[in-house]
């Protein structure tokens, strides 16, 4: 099938076809004019590369990942190496999710003490904008 049929196949545009196979992900084979051909694996791939990408993965990982893929959801062995590796991205997502906590932090306690300090401690605003 051409990449049209597997976008539509997919539920994916085109652009990420071809972003996945940049990234090694997809491996379409050329037909004699040039254009990609997948074959009926590909939908599967596509929809198993999105679920990954759903659980925060990389390119990467899911480059290291993918072979050991079983079913659309899916399903990946629990090999040392692979639970290694998911691991290893859950703990970037939690320090993640820490630093966006702390920022969310800071900016409420900001906007709780703009509120609490009032506006009549400041000059309207149109008189700070110069004319």
């Amino acid at each position: 099938m051409l990449i049209g049929e597997l976008s539509r196949r997919a539920g994916v545009n085109a652009h990420q076809l071809r972003y996945y196979e940049a990234q090694g992900l997809l491996e379409p084979e050329r037909g004699a004019n040039g254009y990609r051909e997948y074959d009926e694996t590909a939908v599967l791939r596509v929809k198993q590369i999105r679920h990954l990408l759903g659980a925060g993965l990389s390119s990467e990982d899911i480059a290291y990942l993918l072979p050991c893929a079983v079913g659309e959801a899916p399903v990946l062995p629990g090999c040392p190496e692979l639970l290694a590796a998911m691991r290893s991205r859950l703990q970037r997502l939690d320090q993640q999710m820490a630093v966006l906590a702390h920022s969310r932090n800071a900016l409420a306690d900001y906007i709780d003490a703009a509120e609490r300090t009032g506006s009549e401690t400041y000059p309207p605003f149109d008189d700070l904008v110069p004319a």
